[in-house]
């Protein structure tokens, strides 16, 4: 004979629950409980305290810090910015487009202009970038006039200036760099593109032009981004030929005023501002650049601070239910 189950809802006011033999209690209800990450607890109280006693000793140092709010925005720090922007936004151009060049060259069928184009690429990225200064700063100690027959003739030290020096330094040093860079660019696009280019009648010339490089952009831009916030930083070394650019410019008063550290640190926080700014325009633009290849594009600060606050709104008081 079957036995009668009572249909009455369990945990029902109508009286107690009776369960015949054989039937099967209904579950309680499931309350979930986080884990407790005490590591995460324990490393961030550390780095808190860490940061805390990094702040506590440059609040105990001999500096001072009036003159750090003083001398940030001198004339002459924000016109020896002004030069620092203007020599690494000249270099990066130049470097760019000496560097597709030479790309150009070492992918070309012809062996004199792609060995050329090594050699350039081995020697530029061999030595160091304070070298390279040095070397044309110090010109006119192996050829006091520059003569160009027909076309120019000048003395070699009024050739040279500062500003020169330093463009030619950064600007042949960074087209070695960007070769590489627009190298793998280009060769990351598909042989049957330019296969189908040549299929319709298109020349080698145009193919790259036309088919090749927009495609290529895609892989150039996010390390281009990165090689011009590195320009920033490495634009300092033009120190070393007397260009007036913002380090030369903040040592300058330092020397004079004897707050030497004081003026290294508006010197940071200048580079800072700067490469921080560039940094969020190479984010954007990278952003860009990826609408072809991505299905959806990941989510910006901004929003991924919206998603965090509403899910932490939305988030219940108590435990979660099962």
């Amino acid at each position: 004979m079957t036995d009668k189950f009572d249909k009455t809802p369990a945990g029902s006011p109508a009286g107690p629950v009776s369960v015949s033999k054989g039937a099967t209690p209904a579950p309680e209800n499931i309350k979930a409980i986080p884990v407790r990450h005490v590591g995460r607890w324990i490393s961030g109280v550390v780095v808190i305290g860490l940061l805390l006693a990094l702040g506590y000793a440059f609040s105990q140092g001999n500096i001072q810090w009036h003159a750090v709010g003083d001398k940030l925005f001198d004339s002459t720090v924000v016109a020896g910015a002004g030069r620092t922007l203007l020599i690494s936004v000249l270099a990066m151009v130049l470097g760019v487009i000496l560097g597709v060049v030479l790309a150009v060259m070492r992918l070309s069928k012809n062996p004199v202009t792609s060995w050329v184009a090594w050699l350039y690429i081995w020697f530029f990225r061999g030595t160091p970038v304070y070298v390279q200064l040095l070397l044309w700063f110090n010109l006119a100690l192996i050829f006091p006039v520059l003569n160009i027959p027909f076309i120019y003739k000048d003395e070699m030290t009024d050739v040279m200036t500062p500003f020169m020096c330093a463009l030619l330094g950064l600007a042949l040093n960074e087209a070695a760099y960007m070769a590489e860079i627009c190298r793998a660019g280009i060769q990351s696009v598909d042989e049957g593109q330019t296969e189908a280019s040549h299929a319709l009648g298109m020349t080698q010339g145009k193919t790259m032009r036309r088919v090749v490089l927009p495609q290529a952009l895609r892989v150039i831009i996010p390390p281009t981004g990165n090689e011009f916030i590195n320009m920033l930083k490495t634009s300092s070394l033009v120190y070393a030929v007397t260009y007036n650019e913002l380090l030369r410019s903040t040592s300058q008063i330092g020397s004079t005023s004897y707050a030497v550290m004081e003026m290294l640190f508006v010197a940071s926080i200048w580079y800072i501002v700067m490469t921080s700014v560039f940094s969020v325009g190479q984010y954007y633009l990278e952003r860009r650049f990826a609408r072809g290849s991505l299905r959806s594009l990941p989510l910006t600060p901004l929003q991924r601070v919206k998603v965090n606050l509403a899910a932490f709104s939305n988030r219940p008081s108590g435990g979660v239910s099962a």
